[in-house]
């Protein structure tokens, strides 16, 4: 496999063991518990992951056979363009100037997680898709990746390649597992 999408599993692979880790230190009462009423709950983030992820699938998997249909990639190293690049910046881990976090982005309606998230039900579902993602990641070896576009699930008019949007999960998911695991660490807890 290539370099590149070897790298995405491992990401891929990483967020499920900090998924891991998370919940076997959490207990269940604060699963689903505000720290804050304007921040979410370890379980909002991840239900947010899964309503990101399962948007991303099938135009991911509508991406892989549309590049199956063009010549394989050239050797040399898949290439995310400058809207996938700049997604990827604005979506993944977010940067800090003492204990202040920098560049909060709202997120569209649709994936702002909504009503109960039962425990098990969230984990599993995460768990699915990200077998399903890696899954993914392994079958697009060698397609060229980098040259179909997909139109982003945050915002209808934006369009990156294929190899951005694989790009851009991990980085989100970095993002909303550092959001869960600061819910219930800080000192006054």
């Amino acid at each position: 496999m290539r370099r590149e999408l070897s790298k995405i599993v491992r990401d891929l692979e990483n967020a499920q063991a900090r998924l891991d880790t998370l919940t076997a230190t959490l207990s269940g009462d604060l699963w689903a518990r505000r720290h804050d009423p304007a921040q979410w709950s370890p379980a909002e983030c991840v239900a947010h992951l899964n309503l990101t992820s399962e948007a991303y699938i099938p135009l991911i998997r509508t991406a892989i056979e549309e590049a199956r249909q063009l010549p394989r990639a050239r050797s040399g190293q898949y290439r995310r363009d400058l809207l996938g690049w700049l997604f990827s910046m604005m979506t993944g881990p977010l940067p800090s100037l003492g204990r202040r976090r920098l560049g909060r982005v709202k997120t569209t309606a649709a994936f702002v997680p909504a009503g109960a998230h039962p425990r098990e039900e969230v984990l599993a579902q995460f768990k699915r898709d990200q077998d399903e993602l890696i899954r993914l990641v392994k079958e697009a070896d060698g397609l060229a990746l980098d040259q179909v576009l997909i139109r982003s699930p945050f915002g209808g008019k934006i369009r990156y390649n294929c190899y951005s949007a694989f790009v851009i999960l991990p980085r989100h998911q970095d993002r909303h597992l550092d959001q869960a695991e600061r819910v219930w660490a800080s000192p006054e807890d």
